[in-house]
């Protein structure tokens, strides 16, 4: 196999939100670098964006990537981030 045709070795990762209490009839959708948010009434939708935001700062903060930190991390992180 060619280098043309490899799979990149470099590790991405990325954070999918998902959220199904809008009763609005809105469709709410949030994209970023390493995340995707969709659905939710406008105040969960409003927490998820938060929270993501709160966490690539502090992944900037600490000069990582989301694939250079391990679930526990992660999860540390979100905890940190919610109010």
């Amino acid at each position: 196999m060619t280098s043309k045709n490899r799979i990149s070795d470099r590790r991405f990762a990325a954070l999918l939100g998902l959220a199904f209490d809008a009763k609005d009839g809105h469709k709410r959708i949030t994209r970023g670098n390493n995340f995707l948010l969709a659905g939710g009434s406008e105040q969960t939708h409003g927490l998820m964006r938060d929270t993501i935001i709160k966490v690539n700062e502090q992944l900037d903060a600490r000069g990582l990537e989301l694939a250079d930190v391990s679930p526990d991390e992660l999860r540390d992180m979100l905890n940190d981030a919610q109010p």
